[in-house]
């Protein structure tokens, strides 16, 4: 489990074909990798990848098909930056919000508007993602929580601060680049239970806790 506040800009070292469908990822990251083991859990870009092995700094990875197919890591070379994350440790501060890592599909930069201190950016996000989307939720790109600021039937904008401008890869994404995009997790155990209680002609009621169902109208 993630938070979505990066915690370093990494670069990729190598990415080594290792069958048909998957890849061993080495990325150079020395803040992820100061206490980094086999086996320890990195999102990179926003996605959960699982540490094989760590030496000087570099940290690598096996990524899967499913993985490559659902996600921007397909695309990446050696030379890219990429934004990193460690594990949050029980007990430390939820700065952004509850992040799995797991990439629910892939969204496009559409158009970036600077301003004073600040720049709004609008993503493409694909059909089936958008029923999640909320303003003032929460969503996140490329590993990093944001706060979605407008709604359209296939795109979302974000402000972007001058933090997350220099300090992630959001800064430099151009028009037409590809991001990893996970919903709000919550939105789709809601969505799950409302469905199910539907299928089982309960219909959409949702009982609060301490309030009384209201009674029959006689």
């Amino acid at each position: 489990m993630f938070t979505g506040i990066v915690e370093e800009l990494g670069e990729v070292v190598g990415v080594t074909p290792t069958a048909q469908d998957s890849a061993l990822v080495a990325v150079r990251g020395p803040l992820v990798t100061s206490d980094a083991r086999h086996g320890d859990s990195i999102a990179v870009n926003g996605v959960c990848l699982t540490v094989v092995d760590v030496d000087g700094g570099v940290f690598t990875a096996d990524v899967m098909g499913e993985t490559l197919r659902r996600s921007a890591l397909g695309a990446l070379r050696a030379g890219d930056r990429v934004n990193l994350e460690r594990a949050a440790a029980l007990g430390s501060r939820l700065g952004g919000h509850l992040v799995q890592g797991h990439v629910d599909g892939v969204g496009e930069v559409l158009a970036r508007e600077p301003a004073e201190r600040w720049e709004t950016v609008r993503f493409r996000l694909p059909a089936t993602l958008s029923r999640y989307v909320v303003e003032k939720g929460s969503i996140t790109v490329d590993g990093v929580s944001l706060t979605v600021a407008e709604v359209g039937p296939d795109w979302f904008a974000v402000g972007l601060i001058p933090t997350t401008l220099s300090l992630t890869t959001l800064g430099a994404r151009a028009v037409g680049d590809s991001v990893n995009l996970e919903m709000d997790v919550l939105a789709k155990y809601v969505e799950r239970l409302l469905g199910a209680r539907a299928a089982d002609g309960a219909g959409p009621t949702v009982e609060l806790p301490g309030v009384a169902a209201p009674g029959p109208v006689r």
